[in-house]
């Protein structure tokens, strides 16, 4: 099974003064009730992102409902340029920036 990355950084390219990208890095993430996670990014900001609206959109997402604790173990992956569950369940950091409050 492939990746399911939601809303990949290519998919947010924002262009910065120099015309580069801009990527909202992820520092740490953690899990909170009701399969919500709290993320803190490299520029000082904090959200709250909701998972659930994922398990209807994308399968895979279940398993974080389906297999017993692995909603906890979500992990930043290197370089802060998303989050992870396994190698199947992913975010990017823009999809967790921008849809998270």
């Amino acid at each position: 099974m492939g990746h399911s990355r939601i809303c990949t950084t290519s998919t947010f390219k924002i262009g910065n003064e120099r015309g580069g990208y801009m990527f909202y890095k992820v520092k740490n993430v953690q899990p909170l009730d009701n399969y919500k996670l709290l993320v803190s990014f490299e520029n000082g900001e904090i959200k709250k992102y909701d998972v659930k609206p994922l398990f209807d959109k994308w399968g895979v997402f279940k398993d974080l409902i389906s297999i017993h604790g692995l909603f906890n173990q979500v992990k930043v992956d290197t370089g802060g340029y998303g989050i992870s569950w396994n190698d199947d369940i992913d975010l990017s950091c823009n999809e967790l920036y921008y849809n998270g409050v």
